[in-house]
């Protein structure tokens, strides 16, 4: 009675049981051969530690008005919003931040890069890219992670780059407050000077005293409110406070992040077993091409 090797399908198995038999011990040494190698190839690999640092940043509200409009409904104090969080994952990304750190921890040196390499700035962006990435998370927070041979090296990395946020927020927030600063003082004494002009208006020609007090009083409530705004302004310009919310601060690792031998050693010894069933199969299918020739 013959044996029918066939399934539901209607496919015969018997010739790929006939080709698993005729290679079988091939493919089992070449399977053990790139295990080990696989092996020793991820032992070869420097291993790193990943640290993480999560912040929450504060809205973007004005501290000034907050504290002395009565009538500010937001608070200075409140998390921030999904923009507020896009803001930060900007800033913490930006070059002004990794030009911070590179130079804070001299990464070019850290990192094995020649300073005579002609392309240093290039690989050292690509390390950086490579090893240190900012994130949002599920609830607006954001995630700094930094792999590092040196799993002291990265938990600091980790918190410079969240403790130098509230720098570059503050240089961001600084240069506007002084730049409104200076044209609302100039337009303080703009309508001062023109207080000053009506005044000696009124001394020139006292049949026009009436209207000249009305503009007098427009002007005063107009200098009051910005003088006013102008307050609110110095008090950005000059306090500086903190532009997030600290929940979990980066902390030495004291497991590897990478590699997984494991991965390494299945990924490797299983993708050679698959290159070298498609080789056979190729082998074979001439082999047999000839045969019908």
């Amino acid at each position: 009675m013959q044996e029918n090797n066939s399934f539901g399908n209607g496919y015969d198995f018997s010739q790929s049981i006939a080709f698993f038999k005729r290679w079988g011990r091939l493919l089992v040494i070449v399977f053990i051969i790139a295990l080990a190698l696989s092996v020793g190839v991820s032992f070869m690999v420097t291993p790193r530690y990943l640290s993480t640092a999560v912040i929450f940043p504060t809205n973007s509200n004005r501290i000034s008005k907050a504290i002395m409009d009565y009538h500010y409904s937001l608070d200075f104090m409140d998390y921030g919003t999904e923009r507020d969080c896009e803001y930060a994952i900007q800033i913490l990304s930006s070059h002004a931040m990794q030009e911070a750190v590179c130079k804070h921890f001299d990464l070019m040196t850290h990192y094995g890069i020649s300073t005579d390499d002609p392309h240093k700035l290039y690989k050292l962006d690509e390390m950086y890219t490579g090893y240190i990435s900012v994130k949002r998370t599920e609830y607006l927070g954001v995630k700094i992670s930094v792999l590092d041979v040196d799993p002291l090296w990265a938990a600091n990395i980790a918190n410079y780059m969240a403790e130098y946020y509230d720098t570059l927020c503050h240089q961001l927030h600084h240069d506007r407050a002084t730049d409104a600063y200076a044209i609302m003082t100039e337009v303080c004494n703009d309508v001062q000077n023109e207080m000053f002009q009506i005044e000696d208006s009124m001394r020139v020609h006292p049949g026009h005293e009436m209207s000249a007090k009305e503009l007098i009083s427009d002007k005063s409530k107009r200098l009051a409110d910005l003088q006013v705004r102008a307050s609110q302004t110095k008090i950005d310009m000059q306090n500086s406070v903190s532009y997030k919310f600290w929940l979990d601060k980066a902390m030495p690792a004291d497991k590897k992040a990478y590699p997984k031998r494991i991965i390494i050693a299945l990924l490797g010894s299983f993708g050679a077993l698959f290159f070298s069933i498609l080789v056979l199969l190729v082998v074979e299918w001439r082999r047999r091409a000839k045969e019908a020739k």
